[in-house]
């Protein structure tokens, strides 16, 4: 089934789901994503139109497909049950092999997978994951997809929340990065207090999704936030002034911080193991990109989803790379596209 976009078919609640680097395991992770979620509530919820609408190469899903059919024995959804808009692939592509024929089929299926929520046709959209080296090689060059999309919708920038619900009692870990894709020597630079409040108003909005008065965790940038000075000077020259005023003016939130990196999700760990969810927070936002995602992948690497927020349009995508390494092995796990997709469908 390959719709024109503008089939009558295509409805406002529907998810577009864009295939990712044909190289790597994006194909394997939708099929079994799909496969489980149809198992657990019904193919009628995940297939045909009802489904989300792939964007990619249907020869090389179907190729895909039976590769992995004959080497394992782990539930795939047929491609013959989706819906697909078919951007052929101008040359194979064989697993692990990422590089510039990749990377351009999986910037234009990002591209025609944002047009058509753009468009209307669909509400959210799902990206399975790029390579960034093989965006660069095709001459895309951007730090990820959040920016290409943050450029798709004429926003200056996206933020990026892992967000994920606990299977030990179903408590939301949500962890919000003040910066991202940038070396860690360019942190402290990009961290202005003006950065800090936006992101803070964001998570905010975010969390409020799920509970009125939300308490919000602000880890420092510096080991024990700075131990008042002697191991940096960030939280006591402007962090710890900023966090002081944006309480007194948001009183609908509580504001925890900055708080000890090596112990901000402690709770969180706990609350995570089903033990207590009494004094975890209900957002947290860290300053750069490994001080939130060690703890988020640690706790919950196959349940959480990168969110983006700031976009005109939800977008969500698993939590892990193209998985070069075990391209083509049928080893990949589905798990965190099938968290990104209901997530979608959730929250969209």
């Amino acid at each position: 089934m390959d719709p024109s976009p503008t089939s009558p078919d295509a409805r406002q609640g529907r998810i577009a789901l864009s295939l990712g680097d044909p190289a790597g395991i994006g194909a394997e992770v939708t099929l079994k994503a799909l496969a489980a979620l149809a198992r657990r509530e019904g193919p009628e919820s995940w297939t045909g139109s009802k489904g989300p609408l792939l964007v990619g190469c249907r020869r090389w899903l179907e190729d895909t497909y039976r590769s992995l059919r004959a080497g394992g024995e782990e539930p795939l959804l047929d491609p013959a049950e989706l819906e697909l808009l078919d951007l052929p692939l101008g040359e194979p592509v064989p697993p692990g092999a990422g590089g510039a024929a990749s990377g351009a089929a999986s910037f234009a299926w990002l591209t025609a997978a944002t047009e058509l929520v753009q468009q209307g046709h669909c509400r959210s959209l799902v990206t399975a994951p790029i390579a960034k080296h093989a965006w660069h090689a095709a001459g895309h060059v951007y730090p990820g997809q959040t920016e290409r999309l943050a450029e798709l919708a004429g926003v200056a920038e996206a933020s990026m929340l892992f967000t994920a619900r606990s299977p030990n009692g179903g408590w939301r870990l949500n962890t919000l990065l003040a910066t991202t894709h940038i070396p860690l020597a360019a942190v402290p630079a990009a961290l202005t207090p003006e950065r800090v409040e936006a992101k803070l108003a964001v998570l905010l909005a975010f969390c409020q999704r799920f509970r009125p008065r939300p308490r919000l965790a602000v880890a420092g940038l510096n080991p024990h936030a700075g131990e008042a000075g002697q191991l940096g000077r960030e939280e006591q020259d402007w962090l710890i002034p900023l966090l002081q005023r944006w309480r007194s003016r948001h009183p609908e939130a509580e504001l925890l911080g900055p708080l000890p990196p090596d112990t901000c999700w402690l709770e969180a760990g706990a609350a995570w193991g089903g033990r207590s969810g009494k004094a975890a927070a209900d957002g947290y936002l860290a300053l750069y990109h490994d001080q939130g995602l060690i703890p988020v992948k640690l706790l919950a690497f196959d349940q959480a989803v990168n969110t983006s927020l700031g976009l005109p349009f939800l977008r969500t995508s698993p939590d892990h790379g193209t998985g070069f390494a075990i391209a083509g092995h049928g080893i990949a796990r589905g798990a965190s596209m099938a968290a990104a997709l209901e997530t979608a469908r959730e929250l969209g």
